[in-house]
């Protein structure tokens, strides 16, 4: 069962609620919530950390990350050797960010789209494979 780690900011918990709870219909992956447990204010960084902790540890094989508009806490993920997050706004984004550029974090913003569209933009997220061949010498290049 493939792991995907969860992780917001206040703007983000009641969309990564409902993702968390979206994922188990999916069948074959696990929730890891690093949290936040409430709606009360914290700081995205922090939480864009323990999702790149949860990858780069492998306690999670992609993750999700969501603050108010998912730029902050795709940022703080991004700070991260090997970590690739990408915010994306449709669910082609979301394809073209796994097949592309091998993504391993979907970042969202939480004030910027419907619950449709994220669960939209994380089905495809995870239904998309790494396509290889001449976009891996450009995602090695990110480092």
């Amino acid at each position: 069962m493939k792991v995907i780690a969860f992780a917001s900011d206040h703007a983000g918990y009641a969309l990564k609620q409902e993702l968390v709870g979206f994922l188990t219909t999916l069948g074959e992956y696990k929730a890891l919530d690093l949290g936040p447990d409430s709606e009360a204010s914290v700081d995205y960084p922090d939480y864009g950390t323990k999702a790149a902790e949860a990858l780069r540890s492998g306690r999670a094989q992609a993750a999700v990350v969501i603050c108010g508009s998912g730029i902050g806490i795709s940022i703080a993920a991004n700070r991260h050797p090997g970590i690739r997050a990408a915010l994306c706004m449709n669910s082609t984004m979301a394809r073209l960010a796994r097949e592309h550029n091998d993504a391993n974090v979907l970042a969202l913003g939480a004030r910027l789209i419907g619950l449709e569209t994220a669960k939209d933009c994380l089905r495809a997220f995870l239904s998309t494979s790494f396509a290889e061949g001449r976009h891996r010498g450009r995602v090695e290049k990110l480092g």
